[in-house]
């Protein structure tokens, strides 16, 4: 075997010729490759998804809840708080809601005894909250001041109950609240930064005092978009606004921090996938070397040839070493492609954008010849340390 050429040919022909063994060894690579660009790849989708999101809702929405101090089990926040976090500089908008308790929501009154158990939010708003959750109705409208002044009993539910009640856009609904219809004018859409206004119910302050209030109608939250950049410094100072001076009486929470949180989570979740992607890839490197060795020896009487007619020990070697080299270009190539198309079919799953990072492939790729000249390194040796004789004797 003078040339570069007559081993390659030699070295492919050996993994033709035994395509179960070949078959064996490309699944190690190939698997733990795969998963690593699976992992990471599903990871950074949601990840671009989640910049999407964030993007598009922006990350200076902040939550301004009424603690315990304000009033034991059920505290408010001041009838005026919209004014007062209004005199924070950094604050843009605002919109309060006040929790009501304790309200059966049912489609219609036949269905109370099936729906009577599932705890539906039932919502007290002003005029002002799709405007500062950036969130547009998928059809009809919000709540106006006509709602507040006359004595209509108008409802806009989210989405997610729409589809539970069968509520068609634009369709003339009613719902009952506590046995009280009320028409339904407007479907609200998802609210990301605020999942469960998707499956709630929303009503003017007015109605909320008449018919489900003993006591005139306080805020209990409110939902404050500030200048960016400027989230922590405005929910500080909104507890100082809010209640002049008390630094205990109201909760705030930034609303994309709950999203950032999930990011980390995903990418605690991309490290472990590694981990085991990574442990797949060594077990397969080692399944590279164990078949290798015992190829060696059924292999012997080749070797013994090729060892008398003057092929040197680093002939064979590398023979033996070109073999897991090529297993390990392949099996990365086939790892990869399986790794793009797990991230093409988790993306489209979850209705993510696919993301790829450029390094990937390459390293995938890199990664498994690694592997396999790691794993080919010592059937390599063991095939060159045998004497021609020695190999006729074990063929």
């Amino acid at each position: 075997m003078s040339t570069f050429k007559d081993l390659v040919r030699v070295a492919f022909t050996g993994l033709l010729a035994r395509k179960v063994r070949t078959l064996l060894l490309l699944l190690g690579p190939m698997i733990g490759v795969a998963a690593i660009i699976a992992s990471v790849g599903l990871t950074d989708s949601a990840k671009g998804d989640l910049k999407q999101k964030v993007s598009k809702l922006g990350t200076n929405l902040i939550e301004a809840a009424a603690s315990s101090s304000f009033g034991g089990q059920n505290p408010t926040l001041p009838t005026d708080a919209v004014e007062r976090a209004l005199t924070v500089t950094t604050v843009e908008k605002v919109s309060a809601v006040v929790e009501l308790s304790n309200i059966v929501v049912t489609p219609y009154d036949e269905a109370r005894e099936k729906f009577e158990t599932v705890p539906i939010p039932v919502l007290g708003s002003d005029d002002n909250l799709p405007n500062v959750l950036q969130v547009n109705l998928v059809s009809g409208r919000w709540i106006n001041q006509f709602d507040e002044e006359s004595d209509v009993r108008a409802a806009v539910i989210g989405v997610g109950l729409a589809r539970e009640f069968d509520v068609l856009p634009g369709e003339n609904r009613t719902i009952e609240l506590n046995g009280i219809p009320y028409g339904v004018v407007g479907i609200l859409n998802s609210v990301e930064l605020e999942p469960g206004f998707d499956n709630a119910v929303f009503i003017s302050f007015a109605r909320a005092e008449k018919d489900f209030l003993t006591d005139d109608v306080e805020p209990n939250k409110m939902y404050v978009r500030c200048t960016e950049g400027t989230e922590t410094e405005t929910s500080e100072a909104l507890k100082t606004a809010v209640n002049l001076g008390g630094p205990q009486e109201i909760t705030t929470d930034i609303k994309s921090e709950a999203l950032e949180l999930a990011a980390q989570s995903d990418r605690q979740l991309q490290m472990i996938v590694i981990s085991m992607g990574l442990l797949a890839i060594i077990v397969g490197g080692l399944g590279i070397a164990n078949v290798m060795s015992i190829s060696v020896i059924q292999r012997s009487a080749e070797i013994g040839i090729r060892r008398a007619l003057g092929h040197t020990r680093n002939i064979i070697a590398i023979q033996f070493l070109f073999e897991a080299i090529v297993v390990g270009v392949i099996g990365g190539i086939l790892g990869v492609l399986l790794g793009m198309l797990a991230i093409f079919i988790g993306s489209t799953i979850a209705g993510w954008v696919f993301v790829m990072a450029s390094w990937l492939a390459p390293a995938g790729i890199i990664l498994a010849i690694t592997i396999s000249i790691l794993a080919g390194l010592y059937p390599a040796r063991r095939a060159a340390a045998l004497e021609p004789l020695e190999t006729l004797r074990l063929g």
